[in-house]
């Protein structure tokens, strides 16, 4: 690609959730059109998007249809199966490139890509036995954060290790599906902060302002910028995604998160080759928001400038909490986001909603 995308064409973007849906959106507002690859009828990117193919995500068919009707191709979550992408980009540019996806999707890999980066994260180590688990984790002091090496999301696929009786590591394995393994050290974090940055096809990068981020069990709950560390550590923060998208050769936006320890050093925890659940607040506070940033990435148009103009805490509607909207709504400077998902369920993220307030000093 060189030219950027006219307005009128057509951006495939491969899953419907909320995170499709609001790319839909932001390239509506751009003058172009977009086709869902997803196989659950009615989903919420579906809802707002210009035709639907509903089928599976490495549908042959549905691919080569997807691939006739785009100019470019995205997605909205990083388990897409990576030869699905790679036999789109054979016939369609695809972004963020399919080598991001493949990274991303493996945690062991992408520690070892990141290390080679020269950016520092949490030790590691392969499990693929309960011996494995158990070397380990006395080369970890006895305690380490267990994870499925693949599809894990939202705390899913972990169990956590400290010193103790309790935990025993006979069985482990077999109890977590028998598939590959990474066991992490558990890092002594002050807090927790993702960088939301993204990188142009011409190589161009910007980045938003480091988010700090709460998660309960396992999910994110709130995302408040300015995030409360030392100008030095966000700086830090904010180079180390820019190496990452050049070391990716990426294009698109990305989501990086971090540990902030006590002396203000970053480690990364992972990253997601696509806009994030962090950046959320950005459709509030920016006049640029994530999803807008990535459709512009992605079609060649010059990237926004990321600056916000207030500050703001961004929330999590899950599950049942959606039914506080009809307050919300009474609420000043506060805006709110509803995904169109019609059941709410336990741990379902139902919509967002963004407080801002004048930024400080």
């Amino acid at each position: 690609m060189s030219a950027p995308l006219a307005p009128g064409e057509t951006i495939g973007i491969v899953g419907g959730g909320q995170l499709g849906r609001m790319l839909a959106m932001a390239a509506a507002r751009l003058g172009y059109r977009t086709a869902i690859l997803e196989p659950e009828a009615d989903c919420p990117a579906a809802q707002v998007a210009n035709r639907q193919i509903a089928a599976a995500y490495d549908d042959p068919g549905a691919l080569a249809e997807l691939a006739r009707l785009c100019a470019v191709v995205t997605y909205e979550f990083e388990n897409v199966p990576v030869a699905a992408a790679e036999r789109l980009a054979a016939a369609v540019p695809v972004f963020p490139p399919p080598r991001a996806l493949e990274v991303a999707q493996d945690r062991l890999t992408e520690k070892a890509a990141i290390n080679a980066m020269g950016i520092g994260t949490a030790r590691f180590v392969a499990v693929d036995s309960d011996e494995d688990l158990a070397a380990g984790l006395a080369a970890f002091g006895g305690e380490g954060v267990l994870k499925t090496r693949r599809l894990g999301y939202d705390g899913k696929g972990q169990r956590v290790f400290r010193r103790g009786p309790e935990d025993q590591v006979q069985g482990v394995f077999a109890a977590m599906g028998s598939v590959p393994l990474i066991l992490e050290a558990l890092v002594p974090f002050a807090r927790e902060i993702s960088v939301i940055a993204a990188r142009g096809r011409d190589g161009k990068t910007v980045a938003y302002d480091p988010a700090e981020n709460v998660h309960r069990d396992g999910i994110l709950h709130t995302s408040t910028v300015p995030a409360a560390a030392a100008p030095e550590t966000l700086a830090a923060a904010r180079e180390a995604a820019a190496a990452i998208l050049d070391g990716l050769g990426y294009v698109g936006v990305v989501g990086v998160e971090f540990f902030v320890l006590a002396d203000g050093e970053v480690l990364v925890n992972e990253i997601a080759p696509r806009v994030h659940n962090s950046g959320h607040w950005t459709e509030a506070a920016c006049a640029v928001s994530q999803f807008e940033q990535h459709i512009r990435a992605i079609a060649g148009l010059a990237l926004g400038d990321p600056a916000r103009h207030s500050d703001c805490v961004m929330e999590n509607l899950i599950g049942d909490a959606v039914a506080r909207v009809p307050q919300l709504l009474r609420e000043k400077d506060v805006v709110v986001h509803l995904y169109g998902k019609a059941e709410a369920r336990p741990g379902r993220k139902m919509g967002h909603f963004t407080r801002i307030m004048p930024p400080r000093g």
